[in-house]
């Protein structure tokens, strides 16, 4: 493997998998040529007239749809932790003796903590996509036998529609279908909200299998994912457990640090002038971010200002905020508790959105690029205000990028984080990998104080007169290095061994992930 330095100065493979890679140019500085990919041509004569494509079981579908060693498989993360599906999927292929699979899930979880040893034994070569928890420290430790590929939300549409990555078979958990394939997620027993990050799996790849647990007579409306794309439904006992589907779904924090934070944010919204008629911002479903919006809907009712649109992962408290009548839509990516569930399926303005529509950066416009305002968490920033979401301090791959390198591109991108975790800081003079160039970062909150980045000088001057502790980001880590004794050592990393890489949103590679030394 021959590593090259990119445009942000990080060294990364030229090839990984066997496949030549571009090397992060830059933001906005690559701009592919060609035409998208699309699936075979297909025949009616070939599907059954009576529009049934319901087959006995997992097995008999993956059959008639050819499954063969070295395929790629694809899975989405709309269950998030109560995903039943895939675990029975690879047991499945496992039982049929086949080898090589290259998995591409839109994200894992710790439930999948049991395809471990299908990586052991062969049956999965790889991951590319986002490795949370034990299939990242899995990766982490050099196990795995191909490079594991880590992609936003946008980027995984981009590279299946720029034919990056052929989907042999997609194989889509849906909470609701009919025979024909159409299929929601915003009902049934395992109900998750919506499908969106399957649906270009749908569109792009050569076969296409339904699975639910629901399966009602056709019509399946409104339908997410549309039959004409699915080749065979099948009918399973459950996708998934319903308690541990809204698993990412935490509390406001009830830290007093994190807390502060959150009410730094809303008043930085105010101050800055973010915070006007017809506005429109973006905030997760974490500790901090929850709050947040709790402060700011306060502040919100207090000025008599409405927003245009909450763009989404929905939670209860955005789901509040429309139906208060403080938003016009909530844009919804995906669905972290039940609240948003439920009004996405009874409330015309919460409408679903895809990666195509909100974060593909090959496409015509996105929606990202609209929001005025999006807060979000990181694992580390430095001083040049550059971000990590996938590495810890100790250099473990234990999170994805989910939709974070996307929402970067908002009109005012601000990271919450507090100065130091369990002693260790957070902010730092490099992080340890690179997911988000900090010319695109443009506040971090801390409970230490608010850093602006240089390049915002309207910002800078929105704040002049503000009572928030705005200051220095080099003046923040200072204070908490001597706070937590001094700077950190680095994580023990083998730079000879590269175990997986960082893709940019243009499909670029921006930086590697190495081994961890025992």
């Amino acid at each position: 493997m021959k590593l090259i330095e990119n445009a942000a100065g990080r060294l990364v493979p030229d090839f990984v998998n066997g496949k030549k890679q571009v090397p992060y140019k830059g933001v906005g500085k690559y701009k592919p040529k060609g035409k998208k990919h699309a699936p075979p041509i297909r025949s009616c004569a070939d599907y059954p007239e009576d529009g049934s494509k319901v087959v006995k079981n997992l097995k008999e579908a993956l059959k008639k749809a050819g499954l063969k060693d070295g395929m790629t498989i694809s899975t989405h993360h709309h269950l998030r932790n109560g995903d039943v599906l895939t675990n029975m999927l690879f047991d499945t292929i496992k039982s049929m003796g086949i080898k090589n699979i290259r998995w591409f899930p839109s994200a894992s979880f710790p439930v999948h903590e049991h395809l471990i040893k299908y990586l052991d034994d062969g049956t999965i070569h790889h991951i590319e996509g986002s490795m949370n928890g034990p299939l990242g420290r899995y990766t982490s430790e050099g196990k795995m036998k191909g490079l594991g590929i880590l992609r936003s939300h946008g980027g995984r549409w981009q590279a299946i529609q720029d034919g990056e990555v052929h989907i042999d078979i997609a194989v889509i958990a849906a909470p609701t279908a009919d025979p024909f394939g159409n299929a929601t997620g915003d009902r049934g027993p395992t109900a998750c909200g919506l499908l969106g990050f399957a649906l270009a799996d749908s569109i792009y790849a050569d076969n296409v299998i339904v699975a639910t647990d629901n399966l009602v007579p056709f019509p399946c409306t409104p339908w997410q994912i549309q039959g004409n794309n699915v080749d065979y439904v099948v009918e399973v006992d459950s996708l998934g457990d319903p308690s541990k589907i809204v698993s990412c779904t935490t509390q406001v924090t009830k830290s007093p640090d994190r807390l502060l934070i959150a009410e730094y944010i809303a008043q930085f919204f105010e101050d800055a002038g973010i915070m006007k008629e017809g506005f429109s911002f973006q905030a997760g479903a974490g500790g901090i971010n929850l709050a947040f919006a709790v402060y700011l809907r306060e502040q919100m009712k207090k000025k008599g200002v409405k927003a245009r649109f909450i763009r989404g992962g929905s939670t209860k408290y955005l789901v509040e905020m429309l139906e208060e009548g403080l938003t016009d839509y909530i844009l919804d990516g995906q669905t972290f508790d039940l609240e948003g569930v439920r009004s996405m399926r009874e409330n015309p303005n919460h409408l679903n959105t895809s990666p195509f529509t909100s974060y593909n950066y090959h496409g015509k416009g996105n929606f990202a690029s609209l929001v005025d305002a999006a807060v979000l968490g990181a694992t580390e920033v430095d001083i040049n205000f550059n971000a990590n979401v996938v590495t810890h301090s100790d250099g473990y791959l234990l999170h994805g990028i989910g939709g974070w390198q996307n929402a970067l591109f908002g009109k005012t991108t601000i990271l919450a984080i507090p100065s130091f975790r369990d002693r260790i800081p957070v902010v730092v003079d490099e992080v340890t990998t690179l997911v988000g160039p900090g010319e695109l970062i443009d506040v971090i909150v801390t409970e230490r104080g608010i850093a602006i980045n240089p390049r915002r000088k309207d910002l800078l001057k929105a704040t002049k007169v503000s009572s928030l502790p705005i200051r220095t980001i080099e003046d923040i880590y200072e204070e908490v290095n001597s706070i937590c004794g001094g700077k950190p050592a680095k994580p023990k990393l083998n730079k000879e061994k590269v175990i997986a890489v960082i893709k940019w949103v243009d499909g670029t590679v921006i930086d590697s992930v190495y081994q961890i030394k025992k």
